[in-house]
């Protein structure tokens, strides 16, 4: 350990290439600096990902090194890969060295797996962030490197147990602190304060399953009486704006939800994909919850996901290739459950972390 003060200390944090690897990174950095305001944080993430653009928007700085993703699925992809990972190993070796860190932090992503080797090597004590119920490649591959690991799901068996503290997903705050009335937040979306409201979300980039099931059965789910806050992302939005236009009143439909506050207040059920943040914010939210897993995200984990909360009857799932044909029955039939809303509600908000990013950084600083 270097003879850096416990009041501020160096902390190297990697991580990114997804919204769900670098939200929680950036969590963590804000507790360490709200309770150790002159702590040294820098990130480290991979060159023309996301993490470049969302960090220094924060505040924080930010390191890029060339590492790029693993293709399985096509291996002349991966011609590059070796130089990639060589080039990024020998950077990495040289932020270490100019910045000389007191503790390392992995939130997940192929971007955090040569800095943090690197640090693991030089004896940098690390903490492990793991977002979902089964653990990415480079987290896997750096576990015995790691002095503790932070997971969002219990009974994670590729980890070492004595390792491992369940602490759930950091979240961002303002989601779940002073939610305002259904009745207050509904009125932002122009939508009946008496009739039960469906929230539908597939993310910034949207889904198109989800985005299908609701227009090949936009007759029938309006028949129902249930309303609808529809998230369509940048995919289909004019298309589906056109459509819905002035004849479905019911509806409301928006590219994003920048306020994700007022939407999950107004909203009764929640219908979304099931990436490890978005888990972890309907879990703490309470709503009942029916989720359509992206089968393409890597290692179908989304699915995993899914499956760990149906297994504790805290979701209902629905496969994205039988969306068309089931997800709107499944909504409507939920609706006019209240038994099974209510248990599918008690059960998910059972599942919150709400202290997660706290207890995360009580391990990490004990660390020093």
């Amino acid at each position: 350990m270097k003879n850096t003060s416990k009041t501020s200390p160096k902390i190297l944090i990697s991580g990114g290439g997804t919204g769900g690897h670098i939200y929680p990174a950036i969590a963590i950095a804000d507790e360490v600096k709200r309770r150790l305001p002159d702590a040294q944080i820098l990130f480290v993430g991979a060159e023309g990902r996301m993490e470049m653009e969302k960090v220094p928007k924060v505040g924080y700085t930010i390191k890029g090194l060339p590492i790029s993703g693993f293709d399985r699925s096509n291996m002349k992809a991966n011609f590059n890969f070796p130089f990639k990972l060589i080039k990024s190993l020998s950077l990495a070796k040289k932020i270490y060295k100019d910045f000389q860190p007191d503790l390392a932090v992995g939130t997940g992503g192929y971007a955090s797996g040569p800095m943090l080797w690197i640090a693991g090597n030089k004896n940098v004590p690390i903490l492990l962030q793991e977002q979902n119920s089964f653990p990415g490649i480079t987290n896997k591959i750096l576990k015995n490197k790691a002095a503790a690991i932070c997971t969002a799901y219990e009974g994670i068996s590729q980890f070492p147990q004595q390792k491992v503290h369940y602490t759930g997903n950091p979240i961002r705050a303002e989601i779940f602190q002073n939610l305002p009335s259904k009745a207050e937040a509904i009125s932002a979306f122009e939508l009946d304060t008496e009739k039960p409201t469906i929230l539908s979300v597939g993310g910034s980039q949207g889904s198109r399953a989800m985005n299908n099931a609701w227009l090949e059965n936009l007759d029938e789910f309006v028949a129902s009486g249930v309303q609808l806050i529809w998230q369509t992302g940048k995919l289909d939005y004019h298309k589906i704006k056109n459509i819905v236009g002035d004849k479905y009143p019911t509806i409301h439909v928006t590219e994003f939800i920048y306020n994700m506050k007022d939407a999950y207040a107004a909203s009764d059920m929640i219908v979304s994909r099931a990436g490890a943040m978005a888990i972890s914010e309907l879990c703490i939210v309470g709503k009942a919850t029916i989720l359509l897993p992206l089968p393409t995200a890597a290692e179908d984990h989304q699915t995993k996901n899914a499956e760990a909360l149906v297994k504790k009857d805290a979701a209902i799932m629905v496969k994205d290739a039988e969306a068309k044909q089931t997800l709107v029955k499944e909504v409507i039939a939920l609706a006019n459950n209240e038994e099974l809303k209510n248990k599918l509600s008690q059960n998910i908000k059972q599942l919150g972390k709400p202290n997660a990013t706290k207890e995360i950084v009580d391990i990490l600083l004990n660390l020093l």
